[in-house]
């Protein structure tokens, strides 16, 4: 049995890692330049018309039809610009606080709105209709009573 589950697995971690690797063999020019910054105006390349970006839009068509692979391209760029070329920032380092804050925010809020629910649904006074029943004005009971019988 735990030879089929380690078979499986190791099955599904080739299908995954196969367009993982493919991907990154035969990067497309508009996903590169999605991930690529213009060091002049602070953009991504597709989003910018600067003579840099132009020139840097230009070496990335180059190099994917000379065959280099998109980390080759990236690490060329990186090599040239610096690290901030890229769009994405590392995951190392410091710069790992931009992966995890948000992450870290968007739990917290969730925790802190799930608490709020929690302490409003218990501080509510119940209803006199569940604490034992409603409890009318004889007079208003019995002028109810009157309406509802004009209506049946």
């Amino acid at each position: 049995m735990k030879a089929v589950v380690l078979a499986l697995g190791l099955a599904l971690a080739l299908m995954l890692a196969a367009p993982a690797v493919a991907g990154d063999r035969h990067p497309s020019q508009a996903k590169l330049e999605g991930e690529v910054m213009c060091p002049v105006c602070h953009t991504t390349l597709d989003q910018s018309d600067s003579p840099v970006a132009r020139h840097m839009k230009a070496f990335i068509g180059r190099r994917i039809r000379a065959g280099d692979s998109e980390s080759e391209i990236k690490a060329k760029l990186v090599a040239s610009f610096g690290p901030a070329v890229l769009a994405e920032p590392p995951r190392h380092g410091f710069a790992l606080l931009a992966w995890l804050l948000p992450i870290g925010g968007i739990a917290l809020g969730a925790l802190a709105l799930g608490f709020a629910a929690w302490r409003w649904s218990r501080a509510r006074e119940p209803s006199p209709a569940l604490a034992g029943g409603l409890v009318l004005d004889p007079e208003l009971d019995r002028r109810l009573d009157d309406e509802l019988r004009r209506f049946e």
